[in-house]
């Protein structure tokens, strides 16, 4: 073979490793960015679907945009298990009905007379006069808000930075001396102590605002006990 002949060869192959090579390099990439959109989508609608599926309570969807509750749903009730520490429920089911707790091997069937209705208690945070910590009630009041009211921007600042806007177990200070926790322990009185608001506050404020227009599309439970305020909600 002539270098004449090699070139006119060479030329045409060398092109093709070119391309080829650029095709390993580029194409993927842009497949899976093609592809991460169809998933996202795909997946969105998927999450829609199973959270709408798995809702243990009827929903009040008027007025309230219907993506954003399905989406809701799967966060608190798939993604999340809100309902685990915020149930009002009691020993041995909690949040489940008699004969539907799946830890005793029974089919899961949620009770929706305690979903969501608050009162666990996890104990002090802190040494006397530490008050317990009260899981709260995160149902709608009669504004329709969920969480006793809270506006979307105010669940937003619970959730990004554990803000307790209800102020239930402060500091003690000279004039405050019970039911607060002791400022040596270095606890922050003002931020919502066990609630895992850390691991929320990553969520997208699409998220954040799905989880919110679900709460406030279930139904209300007014949980009183004396004493509890967080768990007072008006639903008239």
């Amino acid at each position: 073979m002539t270098q004449k002949q090699f070139v006119k060869v060479a030329g045409p192959v060398g092109a093709l490793v070119v391309i080829v090579l650029a095709g390993m390099l580029i194409s993927p990439r842009v497949l899976r960015a093609q592809q991460g959109n169809e998933n996202d989508n795909d997946s969105t609608e998927a999450k829609v679907r199973i959270g709408f599926q798995i809702a243990p309570v009827r929903l009040s969807l008027a007025g309230k945009d219907r993506e954003l509750v399905g989406l809701g749903s799967y966060l608190v009730n798939a993604s999340g298990d809100c309902n685990g520490c915020h149930n009002s429920g009691t020993l041995p089911n909690f949040e489940y009905l008699p004969g539907g707790n799946p830890y005793f091997n029974q089919r899961k069937v949620v009770n929706p007379a305690t979903y969501l209705g608050g009162g666990q208690d996890f104990g002090p945070v802190g040494p006397p006069p530490s008050p317990d910590i009260i899981t709260r009630n995160l149902t709608p009041d009669k504004t329709g808000r969920p969480e006793g009211g809270h506006t979307f921007a105010e669940f937003r600042q619970i959730m990004r930075h554990g803000t307790d806007f209800d102020h239930l177990h402060p500091n003690c200070s000279a004039t405050r001396t019970t039911n607060c926790i002791p400022a040596f322990t270095g606890i922050d009185g003002d931020l919502l102590q066990i609630m895992p608001w850390p691991i929320f506050q990553s969520m997208t404020d699409h998220d954040l605002l799905a989880i919110y227009t679900y709460l406030s599309a279930i139904p209300c439970i007014d949980t009183i006990v004396p004493g509890q305020p967080q768990l007072r909600n008006d639903c008239r």
